[in-house]
């Protein structure tokens, strides 16, 4: 009698231990048999381009980093169960021009270095605990000037292997949506796509369960389908959820859906478990956005996709501390610019409680500049994505599409950023000269029109392609575009295939084209960090929110050597709060704000000259104090004496005081409109840095909700070790920076210093930094479960640390 196979359910596997990586070609690696013993081990996620040193000779658009190519290979074995299962690998993302073969058999191309994509190895693999099986991957990235910001290099994100039985759900094969929604009871509707691998007709039973935090069911559906061999199915089904548990930013509520089949009469098993979010969106162009029924400003950043000396390699408990300090600023959605982010990270903004706009692509079918020598220093390079978009832009945005509608966080769709940017290549006779927002020092004649480039009617064209592609994997979210140059592209029909419509720093045109377009809604896919600009979006109902350039400083889009990054963020690339991170939180925040700021007063007025947490300068100069803060009155007190009193918030939206530098105390005292004291802040003189302090970040796993310790105590795991300089008044002395040296022994390594320093070329590799006004991050990698000993070194001596 021929044994029963037992259905297995749905297994998903990490494969990121154990990677043999070669920097440089080699070509015979794709072939099983090659011998790959004196090839480094490394651990996915992975870029190469921050271990080798900055270099002038690469390119200022993707921060003086290191490109090449690289392979990878992964020996493995399956156990005899998985036989007869179909099996899949799962590349989250691989920066890129990635080549893959399994066993020696080629199984793709795949351009694009943030898309998740996937192969089918099942008819070449060998299963058993003695039959070895291998993944080869090349990595190419020799063209190094193919991006305006950093990208990274090498297999970036995570790898998994996804077994199922041979009836399954396609790719993405279930979307959850919420159809409609009152205050008692929410209408839910499950579309699935069914495939049936098998030579055999089969009778397919599908139940999904919902069930909330606590374990309750919420909602159990069921229905029953007939599929022929090899024959894929598309099916739907609802059912009403009772007082729903709504998600929202403030209470991100999730469900757990979970989706069995049963085939005839066996067993039945899992095929998905998935978390989502019941909670409806409306974009309304006189109102503007709408959640749950209820108005809701977007209170956005934009964010790139590196962690400073991380590279692209980023993982989900980096991410987690940096949308904690954004969700302290009163932070509320993500930009993900200008391209599909990790996996991960999604997760952490529907379990955190951020509104996504998730975005394809920085250019379509024509190259951008790519500044190599320094910006707007011509001539430009370019490459990029270009090349590819004409072949791949279907797979690629439809690959985004499906992987993120099952995310309670994405709001938006984006299908472009700037692609309208002036004579960045296209341009229109309607305009003789055009200048974009970012076109200082940018000669005369390349602001001119030239008939010769591509006119930007075209754009029009590809865009209503573009939506129709979105709108044929998801009809619930609303198409937006991030654009440039409004004032033309807008008179073109740019926007008419869009449901929202997104403008880059164009405030003054709001009003105007509120009325131009009174069916679209408006709001800022891009925004300066003034007040003004967020007043635009305070002040009138119809602008939906804004989206700071950015939120996180980050790597690339560099002016010139030996700056390798862009200092736009509220936070620097170590995860530190910056002085502008509370004058942002004074504008978004519900909570009472009071933090001051200093600059000497050298007669500039410009709101956005850095200021500095210090109170360190020579005796009688003017100092411009500011006071960040959304109380009503604002006092001010050098030494217990009364410097001044404010009740009226200056252009830039904060209190300033100009005052003569008096070595001692400055202090902000903020009342409420009773006069009642609420908050006060400080600033001493500091004598130096007298002493090192450091500590370490403990978060909660926000995705699974496990605990640090447990969480921490897997391999793999990155804790963040926080340093900081003090003085002898508990202050961080800002100017007396100090080099630290790291050493990392036992069950641990040493996986990047961080300092935000963004002129500092110190090799990420090296075990040595500065602090940068008095902090630094050190990031250290388990790669066991004994104790890892961390050793700090400076001037002051040597302190030790035991990570248990």
């Amino acid at each position: 009698m021929k044994e029963m196979v037992k259905n297995l359910n749905t297994i998903i596997e990490n494969r990121n231990e154990n990677w043999k990586f070669h920097l440089g070609e080699c070509e015979e690696a794709w072939y099983k048999g090659f011998d790959d013993s004196q090839w480094r081990s490394v651990r996915l996620p992975h870029d190469w381009s921050v271990e080798i040193p900055f270099s002038k000779e690469y390119s200022s658009g993707t921060g003086y980093a290191a490109g090449g190519v690289g392979w990878y290979r992964l020996h493995f074995t399956l156990p005899k169960e998985y036989e007869g299962k179909c099996i899949r690998v799962v590349f989250d993302g691989i920066y890129k021009n990635s080549q893959v073969w399994c066993n020696s058999y080629y199984l793709g191309k795949r351009p694009n270095g943030y898309t998740t994509f996937s192969y089918d190895l099942t008819s070449f693999l060998c299963f058993g605990e003695e039959m070895d099986n291998e993944i080869s991957v090349k990595v190419n990235h020799t063209d190094i000037a193919d991006s305006r910001w950093f990208t990274g290099s090498g297999i970036t994100r995570k790898v998994t292997f996804l077994i199922e039985e041979k009836v399954h759900p396609k790719e993405y094969g279930i979307f959850f949506q919420t159809k409609q929604m009152n205050r008692d009871a929410a209408q839910i509707e499950v579309a699935y796509c069914i495939e049936n691998t098998s030579d055999q007709s089969v009778t397919v039973n599908i139940e999904t369960i919902l069930s909330d935090a606590c374990g309750n069911i919420a909602l159990r559906i069921k229905d029953k389908t007939v599929l022929n061999a090899l024959e894929t199915k598309k099916c739907i089904m609802s059912g009403m959820v009772s007082n729903p548990k709504l998600w929202s930013p403030e209470e991100p509520n999730l469900y757990k859906m979970q989706t069995f089949y049963k085939i005839d009469d066996k067993a039945p098993y899992q095929v998905q478990e998935e978390m989502v979010g019941i909670r409806t969106i409306c974009f309304d162009a006189q109102r503007g956005f709408f959640l749950n029924g209820i108005e809701t400003k977007l209170k956005g950043v934009c964010i790139h996709h590196d962690g400073g000396c991380l590279g692209a390699a980023m993982v989900a408990e980096v991410w987690q501390r940096r949308l904690e300090i954004l969700k302290d600023c009163g932070c509320n959605a993500i930009r993900c610019s200008h391209n599909p982010h990790m996996p991960e990270l999604y997760q952490l903004c529907n379990s955190m409680g951020f509104f996504v706009m998730d975005e394809a692509f920085d250019e379509w079918e024509n190259a951008k500049n790519k500044w190599s020598d320094g910006h707007n220093v011509y001539p430009p390079k370019h490459q990029g994505y270009f090349e590819d978009f004409p072949q791949y832009h279907e797979a690629d945005l439809k690959a985004m599409v499906r992987r993120g509608r099952n995310h309670p966080s994405i709001i938006l769709w984006s299908i472009g950023n700037e692609v309208d940017y002036p004579n960045d290549p296209y341009c229109h006779p309607m305009f003789e000269t055009m200048t974009g927002n970012n076109d200082s020092n940018k000669p005369a004649a390349e602001r001119m029109y030239d008939p010769n480039r591509p006119n930007t009617k075209r754009l029009t064209v590809l865009a209503k392609r573009l939506s129709d592609i979105v709108k044929q994997e998801d009809k619930t979210r609303p198409v937006t575009l991030a654009a440039a140059f409004p004032e033309l592209s807008s008179k073109l029909g740019l926007l008419h295939p869009l449901d929202v419509v997104g403008y880059n720093y164009k405030e003054h045109l709001y009003a105007d084209d509120h009325k131009e377009f009174p069916d679209k809604p408006f709001l800022g896919s891009e925004n300066n960090h003034s007040y003004q600009a967020w007043l635009a979006v305070k002040e009138n109902p119809y602008i939906s929110g804004q989206f700071l350039w950015t939120g996180i400083d980050y790597l690339g889009e560099a002016q010139g050597w030996p700056v390798h990054g862009s200092p736009a963020g509220i936070i620097t690339c170590a995860g530190y709060r910056k002085p502008e991170f509370y004058k942002r939180k004074s504008f978004w925040s519900k909570e009472d704000v009071l933090h001051i700021s200093t600059r000497k007063d050298d007669g500039r007025t410009q709101e956005w000259i850095p200021v500095s947490d210090t109170w360190n300068y020579e005796i009688g100069e003017m100092i411009l104090v500011k006071c960040f803060s959304n109380l009503p009155e604002v006092k001010l007190y050098l030494n217990e004496k009364q410097a001044g009193r404010q009740n009226q918030l200056h252009d830039d939206g904060t209190f300033c005081f100009r005052i003569p530098f008096e070595p001692g105390i400055l202090k902000a005292v903020g009342c409420d409109a009773s006069g009642r004291i609420c908050l006060t802040h400080q600033l001493k003189t500091s004598d130096g840095a007298k002493k090192i302090v450091w500590d370490l970040w403990k978060g909660k796993d926000a995705i699974t909700n496990t605990c640090w310790n447990e969480i921490s105590a897997r391999p793999g795991y990155l804790y963040q070790l926080e340093i900081k300089l003090m003085d002898d008044a508990g202050q961080i002395p800002i100017g007396d920076d100090r080099e630290i040296k790291i050493q990392v022994n036992g069950d641990g390594e040493l996986a990047g210093i961080e300092n935000g320093d963004l002129s500092d070329v110190t090799p990420y590799s090296s075990n040595e930094r500065k602090t940068y006004n008095g902090q630094l991050m050190v990031f250290i990698r388990r790669t066991g479960i004994r104790k890892i000993y961390v050793e700090i070194e400076s001037d002051m001596g040597i302190h030790e640390l035991e990570i248990d």
